[in-house]
């Protein structure tokens, strides 16, 4: 048996393995999606199951969940070809697989020792455009994969160390942005050569049968240490719903629903009252819903090492079909606001049997926005970014103000890339004030968006969710302010019909759009918050003194002091 202090060492090199891949890629992407939001991520994948052995702390989590899916997939082409070698690479964007959307483009290589198949790396990517109707391929009207982008199958696009040009002309031809594309794939490829030179150099200082045996031991420990998490918490069922605003087609809202059954040491996660397939582009592979609730669950558990054996105790039931188990050709586009609402409905869950665990819902979408057009020397520009919300309240505090989504560690891009990249300017950046739920732990802030157009024309296109149904506090917290979306063109006020979703809107030079997003869910009830904390929120500007009246019971001067009187007389009424 491998001894702890050698297990140590070696769980760290295998993660700076995947750290390092994941530099490199951030630091080599042409677009900025990947290389400052750092949409991507790297992991290290069982030989013969394709299960998560380790994964980077740099990229997203929700990529590490489905890479595993789309590792089995090449496995399973492979042993049908029968023609894997070393230096192969595998590519491929199918959603149905490989799970999230066609945006995603996944890279998978064998690595070989002594002429035996060791493990496998991966690498994935959200590259910025690759065909589809829309530019940057988050089209809210899609009815079929085929209106997103170019599917993409597993092909080899490297064969023995070769690269398959054929095939990266193909790319290159499907897309409106060739030069990005060109630059995101050899970004990630030399990644994977990086991976292979830093196995072989571990592989040559501690042996391959040592280092497997680490692999094997991480993962038993992950499976004993979540069953130990899970056997802490009441058995029972506990049950949450929420909703999706609309699938872009149809105004009418779709539910996620969880049964969560706890066991003794296992979890039961039942999605069987959820939503059927829906026209629109907000449908989820399954491989995408396991690995939601593997990103929900860790942000539960933390002390758990993220690999396969976190989710050895977990059984899944998701009935087919449904929103959750969506298979060709349905679109998939919009995964992400999806598996924020499965996230949500576990959070909701779990805390009513684990409350000192859970935080509120964050701000529940990443609100994909595009503006694209054309310069005046004849090139094509494509605006594609994600944008900030509310984190919950949680048992140890408030939410954060302005981060991202919990589905990963990505970074939103900054104000000064954008602007230098693209022909827009940002007439505000701003926290959006009484955004975050009220609760004994408030939830974080929204932001404003502000963005003026320089160019002559832009076509703006928004994918967004939380226009209708708000995120949720938990243990008594209050629920936080929705998303909201405006442009102004031709003098008149225009927001989309759909609320959260909208294609094609216009806005011609000095024109501008306005993004509010919404803030956490509080956690706790709000009146047990201290009055100094409500009178501190106010000076700041993250609430009203209207709001410290209304949702927390607390009077705040002009001075921004608590009416200690006024305070205790109005709580006092309150409670007859």
């Amino acid at each position: 048996m491998i001894d702890p202090v050698t297990l140590a060492v070696l769980k760290g090199r295998l993660e700076q393995i995947a750290d390092e891949m994941d530099a490199t890629l951030f630091r080599s992407a042409f677009n900025p999606i990947i290389a400052e939001a750092h949409d991507a991520s790297h992991g290290l994948y069982e030989a013969e199951t394709g299960d998560t052995l380790v994964q980077g702390k740099s990229g997203l989590p929700i990529f590490v969940g489905v890479m595993a899916f789309a590792t089995r997939a090449v496995i399973a082409k492979a042993k049908r070809d029968g023609d894997l070698k070393d230096g192969d690479v595998y590519l491929f964007n199918d959603p149905y697989d490989g799970g999230t959307h066609v945006s995603d483009f996944k890279l998978i290589r064998p690595y070989f020792r002594d002429g035996k198949l060791f493990c496998w790396l991966a690498s994935v990517g959200h590259w910025h455009d690759v065909g589809g109707n829309v530019p940057g391929n988050y089209n809210p009207v899609a009815t079929e994969v085929f209106q997103e982008a170019t599917l993409i199958p597993p092909v080899k696009v490297a064969r023995g160390g070769a690269l398959q040009q054929d095939i990266v002309d193909i790319l290159r031809a499907n897309t409106r942005l060739p030069l990005s594309v060109y630059g995101d794939l050899n970004g990630q490829l030399n990644a994977l050569d990086l991976g292979v030179r830093r196995m072989d150099d571990l592989l040559d200082e501690y042996g391959a049968v040592t280092v497997a045996e680490a692999m094997a031991e991480l993962k038993a420990r992950a499976g004993k240490l979540m069953r130990s998490n899970i056997a802490e918490l009441p058995d029972g069922t506990y049950s949450a719903d929420d909703w999706l605003d609309n699938d872009g087609i149809d105004d009418v809202p779709l539910k996620i629903a969880l049964d969560l059954t706890i066991a003794g040491e296992t979890m039961t996660l039942d999605f069987s009252r959820s939503a059927a397939p829906c026209k629109g582009p907000v449908n989820i592979s399954r491989a995408t819903a396991v690995a939601s609730c593997y990103v929900a669950l860790k942000h539960v558990f933390q002390d758990v090492p993220a690999n396969a054996g976190c989710l050895e105790p977990i059984s899944f039931v998701m009935p087919e079909p449904s929103i959750l188990t969506a298979t060709a050709p349905k679109p998939t586009a919009g995964y992400t606001e999806t598996i924020l609402r499965v996230i949500d409905v576990v959070f909701q869950a779990l805390a009513k049997a684990a409350p000192e665990r859970v935080n509120g819902c964050a701000y529940g979408t990443i609100n994909a926005l595009s503006l694209a057009g054309w310069r005046k020397d004849g090139r094509r520009w494509v605006m594609f970014s994600f944008f900030g919300g509310g984190l919950g309240g949680n048992p140890e505090g408030d939410g954060l103000n302005h981060g991202n989504a919990p589905i990963s560690t990505a970074t939103i891009p900054p104000i000064e890339i954008l602007e230098s990249a693209y022909p827009v300017m940002f007439r505000r950046w701003a926290l959006r004030p009484d955004s975050g739920g009220a609760g004994r732990h408030r939830g974080g802030l929204g932001a404003i968006y502000d963005i003026e157009l320089l160019e002559e024309n832009a076509d703006v296109f928004l994918f967004g969710e939380r226009g209708k149904h708000p995120p949720r506090g938990v243990v008594g917290g209050g629920d936080a302010a929705m998303n909201r979306f405006t442009w102004y063109h031709d003098g008149k006020t225009m927001t989309p019909p759909m609320v959260s979703k909208h294609v094609g809107a216009k806005l011609t030079r000095g024109e501008h759009l306005v993004l509010e997003t919404p803030g956490g869910g509080g956690y706790g009830a709000a009146w047990e918050r201290d009055p100094g904390r409500v009178a501190r929120d106010v000076r700041l500007g993250y609430i009203s003194a209207e709001a410290a009246r209304r949702h927390y019971g607390v009077i705040v001067g002009a001075d921004f002091a608590v009416d200690d009187a006024a305070t205790a007389s109005l709580r006092r009424r309150a409670a007859e």
